[in-house]
């Protein structure tokens, strides 16, 4: 059968160390590729904006979160401050005319530095006391943006995101805007899958795992604790960048809340701590799952002629979405990316007993 290893034989520690050594997946991420370059001609345009665009940014964000509590095992409570602070320094700079391009690593290395400054608590402390110290980056963040005017206006104030050009082209439209999203989430993508076959990601995993037998074997804890909180913070600079100019078109400080951090490290644990396409699963389900249970209970309602009381009508996704979530992590405590792999490991030897395992 095609989705088979049967009558794979590699004959090169290349061939096995391929992202994707089976044709099947490569085969499905050229296909997934395929689709999310023609997406803007095979969706309608709310469901571009309203839907795919957000899930593409929401997911990058995931990705640079999850490569620093999934791969290097630190807490960090504060991911949406991070955000916060490189969509502000881009978005100043770029009012302040400097390319997009620049203005976008600017935001990146803002975050970057001052990720690390909060994260150098993680030299001495982890676990809780790591999430606490995060925990007050955020609120630290959120007061001098919302209270220094030269960054945000003041805490009810907005700044306009103006025009900008990517490389020479004018990001105008949704188009422009989803496909510049979509080449920042590719090339994060790539950068993750690649890094867990990079001594970077074996030391990372050996922190991970315990930082005091990585330092007994050679691990540099210091250095790849900050490492780890330097990257991940970029990353976090970047997403900031791109969410301020393809999605939001204007910031506010109230967009980069606590609440924000919260569902971003739902997305991780619910999506897979460590897993790539747990980060897309995780991101779809915290977005979309709300939504898919609040038209589903208005369905109900209407179908059944059902008088819920518009408070229950309200609180009642909520709920849901809770409990599905908790139900998500008691059937599979590694995420839904778990889920899907043993799906997949089950029809790749299908209806053999090899899959009772």
């Amino acid at each position: 059968m095609f989705y088979r290893r049967s009558g794979i034989r590699f004959t090169r520690y290349g061939q096995e160390r391929q992202i994707w050594p089976l044709p099947l997946d490569r085969r499905m991420a050229g296909l997934i590729l395929l689709l999310g370059i023609a997406a803007p001609y095979l969706v309608d345009r709310l469901y571009l904006v309203g839907y795919l665009l957000p899930w593409i940014i929401w997911s990058t964000a995931a990705l640079g979160l999850n490569m620093l509590m999934g791969m290097a095992g630190q807490v960090h409570l504060g991911y949406g401050a991070v955000i916060g602070m490189g969509a502000y320094a881009s978005v100043h700079c770029v009012r302040a005319g400097v390319p997009f391009e620049i203005a976008m690593l600017v935001g990146g290395l803002v975050s970057a530095g001052i990720g690390v400054i909060f994260g150098a608590a993680a030299l001495r402390v982890k676990g809780l006391y790591l999430a606490m110290a995060t925990l007050a980056m955020q609120y630290i963040v959120d007061f001098v943006i919302s209270h220094v005017p030269a960054i945000s206006g003041g805490s009810q104030a907005s700044i306009t995101v103006p025009q900008i050009t990517f490389l020479g082209i004018a990001i105008q439209g949704d188009k422009a805007a989803y496909y510049l999203a979509f080449v920042i989430c590719v090339i994060v993508t790539l950068f993750m899958l690649n890094l867990r076959r990079t001594s970077l990601g074996r030391a990372l995993a050996a922190v991970r795992e315990k930082d005091y037998a990585a330092e007994v074997i050679g691990v540099d804890t210091f250095r790849f604790k900050l490492l780890a909180f330097w990257v991940s913070s970029f990353i976090g600079g970047v997403v900031g960048a791109v969410l301020a100019v393809c999605y939001l078109r204007q910031i506010s400080p109230e967009q980069f809340h606590i609440e924000l951090s919260i569902q971003l490290v739902a997305m991780v644990i619910v999506g897979g701590m460590g897993s790539v396409l747990g980060s897309f699963f995780g991101a779809a389900l915290i977005l979309f799952a709300p939504i898919v249970l609040n038209n589903f209970i208005g369905f109900l309602a209407t179908a059944f002629d059902l008088s819920l009381s518009s408070d229950l009508r309200a609180h009642m996704p909520l709920m849901l979405y809770g409990a599905m979530i908790v139900g998500f992590l008691l059937w599979e405590p590694l995420g839904l990316a778990k889920i899907y792999n043993n799906a997949r490991n089950y029809f790749l030897v299908w209806p053999f007993r090899h899959a009772q395992r």
